[in-house]
């Protein structure tokens, strides 16, 4: 009985441990809980080349909070590719509300989402961006759930982003740790983390572990990651995200 109780207090404390960030992020009203969607802010951030002065090849991977409570919890991720002489841009992302879920259109790049301003996570320029596009585009297509989508712990819109990322030779991206659905691996448990600089082990996105250059050492339990990044020093806590160093936006 002793054991019993010891097991449960064990377990109560690793759920307030993971659960104390994302309620930290609601307590402090860093996420718009309390607005419709349409009326919150989708401007440009002025982050993207302009595609009527930059007539190279671009390809630019971009993260949000999520929209609404599930901003408290984690990211939502999107691809934007610009080819050469092209005068718009292109976005590949999955949306829940779609069916299928996987939507490539034309659009701003580096829009707010639904209230909270992206971060650039890569950027491909010229001939490396030019050579990305195609293979994107096609990974895109060929994402074995587009027909599914659950918020936690995937497939999601970041397990399509993790998808691409690795059927893509050379494009290599750093998700951060808030990126819930991230570490779901399509048909395996083991795989090379998006950067291409290590690797990682994971059960259905719900446990698992990380190692690599570019992402640190991350543990994922519950479908909540911690860890840490000693390459640009840095503490990844579950909701928080990022504390020290900023992560490197990787790109050619």
């Amino acid at each position: 009985m002793r054991m019993l109780l010891r097991w449960m207090l064990s377990l109560v404390a690793l759920l307030a441990l993971l659960l104390a960030g994302p309620v930290w992020i609601l307590a402090s009203n860093q996420v718009v809980t309390d607005a419709h969607w349409s009326s919150l802010d989708r401007s440009s951030a002025g982050i993207a080349p302009d595609p009527t002065e930059n007539l190279e090849a671009v390809v630019q991977v971009y993260s949000a909070r999520a929209y609404n409570w599930r901003g408290a919890f984690g990211e939502h991720i999107w691809i934007a590719t610009k080819a050469e002489n092209a005068d718009s841009y292109r976005l590949h992302q999955v949306l829940s509300w779609r069916r299928p879920t996987v939507v490539s259109s034309i659009d701003t790049p580096e829009r707010a989402w639904f209230g909270n301003p992206p971060t650039l996570l890569a950027d491909y320029r010229g001939d490396a961006a030019a050579q990305l596009i195609p293979q994107i585009e096609i990974a895109a297509v060929n994402y074995p759930q587009a027909e599914l989508y659950r918020i936690w712990p995937g497939p999601n819109s970041n397990s399509f982003i993790a998808w691409v990322i690795r059927e893509v030779p050379g494009f290599e991206v750093s998700l951060p740790v808030t990126a819930i659905g991230k570490d779901y691996i399509f048909n395996g448990v083991f795989a090379a983390v998006p950067s291409g600089t290590g690797y990682q082990l994971s059960f259905g996105g719900v446990a698992g572990i990380m190692l690599a250059l570019e992402e640190g050492l991350e543990l994922n339990l519950l479908g909540l990651s911690f860890g840490i990044d000693i390459m640009r020093p840095a503490l990844k806590l579950p909701g928080i995200g990022r504390l020290g160093v900023p992560a490197k936006v990787l790109g050619g």
